[in-house]
């Protein structure tokens, strides 16, 4: 008799959705307009995102106790070459929000000479202790050449690492598609692609495309507010806007009307 699963047609897994938060109420409000997983930082509009404190994620994980709480551990802004005091403070770090109750981390090092630091990586994924590891977009600083790309992704394989997250070397994931095709397809679901940098909501059908895990955008807004000379002066802050993520949520599901531009 024919075997029926033999001709059964396995679908792809849905594509998640992952918002940079920076608050509880951000968080909040992502989780209840669509988002699935959450990175936790600080400082994202002027720095690009560096490590939260404890108290703000242990708070975070109790707003939010059945959504995926992944921690971006990153000391400074900057490039992503580290002197050994700050290995030593992002090995502190990932161990404390590991103990706080981080579903993942987010960490990313590389050497002098642009190559993913082993021997940093190593470390990082010790201290984490069986908990999900993203490998940030460090990995977008490295050189654009598929031999160079390739060694990478050997790298975060062998090492266990969960996920990557890469604007394809663009500066919005909408203009790097064709690095992220190529991307998703070397890593052959060994290591999880996730789009992400400067992803607007008319980009995401293009990116889902490509075969990603994961769309990661902040779905930020300002917010004005006046420090004084003290304070930063009227720099203001972002924080998480529901209608953007909802919006993103949506457009996941929503199909490719026109042929994405590829870089």
């Amino acid at each position: 008799m024919p075997d029926p699963a033999a001709d059964a047609v396995t679908e792809a897994a849905p594509t998640i959705l992952e918002i940079a938060v920076q608050d509880v109420s951000g968080a909040v409000a992502a989780v209840r307009a669509g988002a699935q997983r959450l990175e936790l930082c600080t400082a994202l509009a002027a720095t690009g995102g560096v490590t939260p404190g404890v108290g703000l994620l242990e708070a975070v994980v109790e707003a939010v106790p059945r959504t995926g709480v992944h921690v971006l551990v990153r000391p400074r802004p900057g490039g992503f070459v580290y002197a050994p005091d700050e290995v030593a403070v992002q090995v502190r770090e990932v161990r404390a929000a590991v103990r706080a109750g981080a579903s993942g981390v987010v960490v990313g090092a590389l050497t002098a000479d642009g190559r993913v630091d082993e021997g940093v990586l190593e470390r990082l994924v010790a201290a984490a202790d069986g908990v999900e590891v993203t490998f940030h977009r460090a990995f977008d600083v490295l050189a654009p050449s598929s031999p160079a790309l390739s060694a990478a992704l050997e790298v975060l394989a062998r090492h266990g690492v969960t996920r990557v997250l890469t604007s394809g070397g663009a500066a919005r994931a909408g203009d790097g598609l064709a690095r992220i095709r190529t991307t998703v397809a070397h890593v052959g679901g060994r290591v999880q692609v996730m789009a992400g940098g400067g992803v607007r909501v008319a980009d995401i059908p293009a990116i889902v495309e490509t075969g990603v895990a994961a769309v990661h955008l902040s779905a930020s807004r300002a917010v004005a507010g006046d420090g004084g000379p003290g304070g930063g002066a009227d720099a203001g802050w972002t924080t998480t806007d529901e209608r953007v993520v909802a919006a993103a949520h949506a457009a996941l599901d929503r199909p490719l009307t026109h042929q994405p531009q590829t870089d």
